[in-house]
């Protein structure tokens, strides 16, 4: 049983990989002239950074159990430019954009933390909005969750039970949304699913059963002991 269910998850695994062949993966550096820039090519490197968007892409596929081409949104390409600009990162429709100052300034391993950035990335591009009503804490803890489950969270992130609010957004949302989808697994899927059309708070009572601001109680409660 063990094998056949093995077997199973390596036959998904690799349809979406092939599915993920069907869109096309982009990179580029346009501040290869930057500190930051060169850092990123001798680190990083653009042939891996298709390869992380591809992988990356096919993971988020998995996680929000869209198997089906139908199931997601309509990209033909996601392309990533790393730019000399302030911040981290943002993405804008299928287009990831990529702080050179933010990779300069790394410290610890810069290859694993630029990965994991792209994969919060790619999130946004695939993820659904809930035609624009889901607040933004939301967005970004759900795209901070497929990091932490891709095994890309970094050492700073709170621990879980921390935080003041459900939504507020990154780390702690992300680990709120991991509490909560170890309650029913296949959660996030299902409010990502449901957020294609629309969002209100209580897709939450709808899938588990009491409503967030129980659930944030209940979480906290958790990791209090």
């Amino acid at each position: 049983m063990k094998l056949q269910v093995a077997t199973v998850a390596s036959f998904v695994l690799v349809a979406l990989a092939a599915a993920a062949q069907a869109v096309t993966f982009d990179a580029s550096n346009k501040a290869s002239g930057t500190s930051g820039g060169r850092r990123f090519n001798q680190a990083v490197g653009l042939p891996y950074s298709k390869k992380v968007l591809s992988d990356a892409s096919a993971f988020i596929w998995k996680t929000f159990n869209q198997r089906a081409v139908g199931d997601r949104k309509t990209v033909d390409a996601v392309t990533l430019v790393v730019e000399d600009i302030s911040g981290v990162a943002f993405t804008s429709a299928n287009g990831i954009h990529l702080s050179a100052q933010y990779v300069g300034g790394i410290s610890g391993d810069v290859k694993k933390e630029v990965t994991g950035v792209l994969y919060h990335e790619a999130t946004h591009v695939w993820q659904w909005n809930g035609q624009g009503r889901a607040n933004g804490g939301l967005i970004e803890g759900i795209a901070d969750y497929v990091r932490l489950k891709a095994g890309f969270a970094p050492g700073h992130w709170v621990k879980p039970g921390q935080g003041d609010r459900w939504d507020q957004g990154y780390d702690v949302t992300a680990r709120f949304l991991d509490y909560c989808d170890s309650l029913k697994p296949g959660f996030v899927a299902q409010l990502n699913a449901k957020m294609k059309s629309g969002y209100t708070d209580d897709f939450f009572a709808r899938i588990l059963g009491k409503n967030v601001q129980q659930l944030w109680k209940d979480y906290k409660a958790k990791f209090r002991g």
